[in-house]
């Protein structure tokens, strides 16, 4: 929990129950979770926590850069503690969403640049190796 609240500290933000409880979700919950997913499971153990709180706790913890937001299929957003530039793959028959340590060619050039990377996305989208042996 330490890590976690040096880190809110650090982004000078509000150390709180709520903010510290969603860090520690998705880093033991790689599944890249919607909010809604986050909120549920949260909730068990918190009842009185409100959809609100978590959608604005994502909101700014999203917006220091201390996580990131993932908008791989239209239909829905999903949430990723941030681990460095990576990839992601969506399998289009379950909908697991997977990290892909892929490093991108033409990163440091642009780095070298005279640019600054605030986001780097790419995003794969098949049939995962699960699904495809089910079949």
């Amino acid at each position: 929990m330490k890590d976690y609240i040096n880190i809110l500290k650090e982004n000078d933000l509000k150390v709180t129950p709520q903010r510290l409880a969603i860090l520690k979700y998705l880093d033991n919950n790689m599944t890249h979770p919607t909010a809604d997913k986050i909120y549920r499971d949260l909730k068990k153990n918190n009842p009185s926590l409100s959809k609100t709180t978590v959608y604005n706790a994502l909101e700014i913890l999203k917006k220091h850069n201390i996580i990131q937001v993932l908008t791989i299929s239209k239909s829905e957003q999903r949430y990723d503690s941030v681990g460095g530039y990576h990839h992601h793959f969506l399998c289009k028959n379950c909908g697991k969403l997977l990290d892909i340590d892929i490093q991108c060619p033409h990163l440091e050039t642009v780095l070298n640049g005279k640019h600054q990377i605030d986001e780097v996305h790419g995003y794969f989208k098949g049939i995962c190796e699960k699904c495809l042996k089910k079949n």
